[in-house]
């Protein structure tokens, strides 16, 4: 069986939420191998380190089968790809910001002949070009929200998370473009000739996506209180109840909670006589 390559991020956050991704998903690789490419240890993949920014590039021209990169980088590199699956992490979102005195609060009504610094030509080019604007795109290659302050752009369109930056900056947004998540995207066509080994890639890393949000917890607790505590800890169905070889008056329980509720669940335990309380982390949940 031939094996799928990915390209993946080199370096930054996003590498690393991916890189951990893909550990968790069962496709283990030692972190001493990841220079250009390594293979995971079932050798099924390749796994390719490149700029997130040249992701797409290598998708679309069947360097690799998949990609794992941001929404707005694909937007921007405007390539064939085919779109795989939203990952649902590493959300951020591209917007339009000018200085706080700037005497504009909506994009909408900009002036014409305005200048735009972003590392996001094409999409800015779009957006703007589809308000009916005539604006003067400045590309730049980083640091974008310093620009207005040198007197390099009147505007900005660049990607933003907390905002914190925008407000180091004395900035204010005054549009947004879209909003972006990691996704995993493919070569053209990749969905048709290779269906089997997508759906293996995808069903392996949604079971460690929504493991991550769950905690397996198990318990001591008295039969009498079964049907109140089903009604707190419902689990994926339903609590799995185990008899206890030395006490007839109590079962084990063992269940999937949501990791958010994992301590009031626990109080609730204990008041209803819970003991043996055990919470394990869940690394995958396939359906």
């Amino acid at each position: 069986m031939t094996c799928l390559k990915i390209a993946i991020p080199n370096k930054g956050r996003l590498s690393e939420d991916v890189f951990d991704l893909l550990q968790r998903a069962g496709l283990t690789i030692a972190k001493q191998d990841r220079r250009l490419y390594a293979s995971t240890q079932d050798g099924h993949y390749t796994v390719i380190f490149v700029r997130t920014q040249d992701i797409p590039n290598f998708v679309n021209d069947g360097v690799t089968d998949l990609g794992i990169t941001g929404f707005d980088v694909v937007q921007e590199s405007e390539l064939e790809v085919d779109n795989i699956l939203d990952l649902n992490f590493g959300r951020c979102k591209m917007i339009v910001a000018a200085k706080e005195d700037f005497p504009v609060d909506k994009a909408e009504d900009i002036p014409d002949g305005v200048r735009i610094a972003t590392s996001f030509p094409n999409i800015a080019k779009k957006y703007f070009a589809k308000l009916g604007k005539k604006v003067h795109v400045v590309e730049v290659s980083g640091a974008t929200e310093v620009t207005p302050q040198l007197g390099l752009a009147d505007i900005i369109v660049d990607i933003t998370s907390s905002g914190s930056t925008l407000k180091v900056n004395k900035l204010k947004i005054i549009g947004e473009i879209l909003t972006s998540t990691a996704v995993i995207i493919g070569r053209p066509g990749i969905l048709e000739s290779e269906k089997d080994k997508i759906n293996a890639f995808c069903r392996s890393i949604k079971s460690a996506l929504d493991a991550e949000e769950k905690k397996y917890l198990m318990a001591n607790v008295p039969k009498v209180a079964l049907a109140e505590i089903k009604s707190f800890l419902p689990g994926l169905a339903s609590p799995t109840v185990i008899s206890l070889l030395d006490d007839a008056d109590a079962v084990a329980i063992h269940v999937v909670i949501e990791k958010r509720k994992i301590y009031e669940s626990i109080d609730k335990l204990k008041q209803l006589g819970a003991t043996g309380i055990l919470i394990l982390t869940v690394d995958q949940m396939v359906p």
